[in-house]
């Protein structure tokens, strides 16, 4: 598990990659890697194997960041799971295709994938000032990272991206 206070300290740098192999509970793995089928075969085809493994590994690290940080001081505090890396996986997949759909699980109804983004981040960001067991600064920032580092691979993803919403 991912402990903040001892990261800072210079100990268990490991488990900030190691903190993303292990989940909570079935459900959290399950949640994981439900998005994970739905959207990483096609991102991997898209911006290759290479790519997509640097992708889910850095943001996997860079998701963890600011935990790190806002819980350098917190002894007790832990975090684990891969939703920061998918995070990033997802923000990547909707750079790439905007104009996808989104479903909710056990909802029905389909979102357009960047509104689907806004409001995952807009979520993201109330959740984690709010107390929780949910490392929901983990998704926020893992979403962040994917963006960031998608560009960084592929710069001509944001005339792609304005180009396919503007072009429906």
């Amino acid at each position: 598990m991912l402990h903040p206070y001892s990261v800072s300290r210079g100990q268990r740098i490991y488990s900030i990659f190691t903190s993303g192999l292990i989940h909570k509970d079935w459900g959290h793995l399950f949640m994981n890697m439900f998005s994970f089928f739905f959207i990483a075969f096609a991102l991997e085809r898209q911006i290759g194997s290479l790519q997509f493994s640097i992708l889910y590994l850095a943001s996997l690290a860079l998701s963890d960041l600011s935990s790190i940080l806002k819980h350098k001081e917190h002894f007790g505090y832990h975090s684990l799971g891969a939703s920061g890396a998918i995070s990033a996986l997802v923000f990547s997949y909707i750079l790439f295709f905007p104009n996808s759909s989104f479903y909710l699980f056990l909802i029905p109804i389909p979102i357009n994938a960047v509104i689907f983004g806004f409001l995952y981040l807009i979520y993201s960001a109330y959740a984690s000032k709010h107390a929780s067991e949910i490392n929901h600064d983990a998704h926020f920032f893992g979403a962040l990272a994917g963006i960031i580092i998608t560009i960084i691979f592929n710069p001509w993803v944001v005339s792609h991206f304005f180009t396919q919403l503007t072009s429906h």
